[in-house]
Parts: C-alpha cells; structure tokens; sequence
C-alpha cells in the first residue's frame, strides 16, 4: 500500500505565542501602545494583531483608551500581582505588614484595584478593642477610600474621567465628595502628593491614608493603607507615619522586581 500523505502538522503554540508577547509589550510599555505599534514591535499582521487584541480585550487583559491605544486592563492588573500575592511571598508581605502595624499602631494592609472598586486584598489586624473591620476580600468604593482615590489619582486625566463619569458618587457619609469636580480637584491634588486620604469619607469615625505600591517602571500595583477610629488617631497624626509607610511600600514594591534579594 502507498505510504499515507500527511499533512504537515501546524506549528503549535503559535498563536499562544503571539497572545504571550502582545500581553509582554503591553504589560513592560512605559506609554500606551497603538495595534499598529504592537504590529510593528512584534512582527505580526495588522489582522492578527487587531483580532487578537479584540479577543483580549473582550476577557478583560486589555483595555482600549478613547484614542484607540492599548493599556493593561484588570486581568492583566491581576497577573503581575500574582507574584506578590502568592503563597510563596506570604510570609514575607505578612512580616512587613506586622511590622508596620506594630509601629504605627493600627490595622495595615494592602488593597488592589479591580474597576471601579478596590478589594481589600491582605491586612494586619491591630490589638486595640476599639477598631474597623473590614473582613479580607471586601469591595470598596474607590472615590471615598484613601486607596481608591489613590488609584483614580494614578490613572490618565483622560482615563479618570471616563471612570468618574460612571461612578455612582454615593454618600456615605457627611464628608464624601459626590460632585465630580470636586472629586478631580481631590485627585489632582492626591496626584502630587501620592497621597491618598480618607477624611471620614467612607465610614463616620474612621480616617486613612494610603501610598502606592509601585514597580521598577513606577506604575501603580496596589495601595498600601493605615486606617484608624478619629477618638484614638486624627487624620494629621496617621500622616505623621508616611515616612515607614512609604519605606515599606518599597519593599512591597521590590517583591516583584527582585524576588529573589527581596527578604535579604
């Protein structure tokens, strides 16, 4: 019998491949990318590059400006934390975590932003019977949190207005700023101080602060946050720790970068 012809097998993992790279640039770009950049940079067809973006953009990896540039979108977010929030660096963000608490005296802990919302991610819980809690995995608003408006500070002028255009401004409480231009007026300044305040603004009694957690290319990953009851700390005075605060934001920082030197 004549030997069988076969096809030659398709090369496998190419398109993966390709999905691998766009997520690389898009992920390590300093500025947000056009398809025709990325067709450019890559060495891929204009169609492939516009179909794959589409299809990423649609599972949430990446999200379009209204320039038609191409930005990290929240799954993407949530990759690059993967390092810092597995089980092999836990011990590691629960030690800076303890300590910080243990300096300022009061609960710490990291939030992460996802859409409109941030999730309150990691915490070290203080000792005092009088405190705010927020269990693990909660989901708060981000224009009256000290990390969520933190985060909203960090974004594109561009970008934060499309999203304050579709945050319902609710008030929860007499200080929370509902007006969108006094809310960017907020951000603005939040901006240049990388600083973010909670003056009463998310719950009646509580005041927080919180500074970003950032990578090698000096983009926001998470917030680092300290809050407290107004009848044992006012606002001024939890600022008085942004100093060890901030230090230890840079560690958070470096478990990504360097992994490896980050508990030495």
């Amino acid at each position: 019998m004549p030997e069988a012809i076969t096809a030659a097998p398709r090369e496998k993992g190419s398109s993966i491949s390709r999905v691998m790279e766009i997520i690389e640039a898009v992920a390590k770009a300093e500025r947000p990318l056009s398809p025709a950049d990325l067709s450019y940079q890559l060495d891929i067809p204009k169609p492939s590059v516009h179909r794959l973006l589409n299809q990423l953009e649609a599972d949430g990896y990446i999200q379009t400006s209204m320039r038609g540039l191409i930005m990290p979108g929240n799954r993407l977010h949530g990759m690059a934390l993967g390092i810092l929030y597995s089980s092999k660096f836990k011990a590691v963000r629960q030690a800076i975590l303890t300590k910080l608490t243990d300096e300022i005296g009061e609960t710490c802990g990291i939030a992460i932003p996802n859409g409109t919302e941030m999730i309150y991610y990691d915490r070290v819980q203080t000792d005092w019977p009088l405190q705010i809690h927020l269990q693990v995995g909660s989901h708060t608003p981000t224009w009256c949190t000290a990390s969520g408006k933190l985060y909203l500070s960090s974004l594109t002028r561009e970008r934060r207005q499309t999203i304050i255009n579709k945050l319902p401004l609710g008030q929860y409480t007499r200080n929370t700023i509902t007006d969108p231009q006094m809310l960017e007026t907020e951000l603005v300044r939040i901006k240049s101080t990388r600083v973010g305040t909670d003056n009463e603004e998310f719950a009646d009694g509580m005041v927080a602060c919180a500074v970003p957690v950032l990578d090698d290319k000096g983009k926001l990953l998470a917030c680092l946050f300290t809050h407290a009851p107004v009848i044992r700390k006012s606002l001024p005075e939890l600022l008085n720790y942004l100093p060890i605060l901030s230090s230890a934001a840079e560690q958070l920082g470096r478990l990504i970068d360097d992994p490896d030197n980050s508990t030495h």
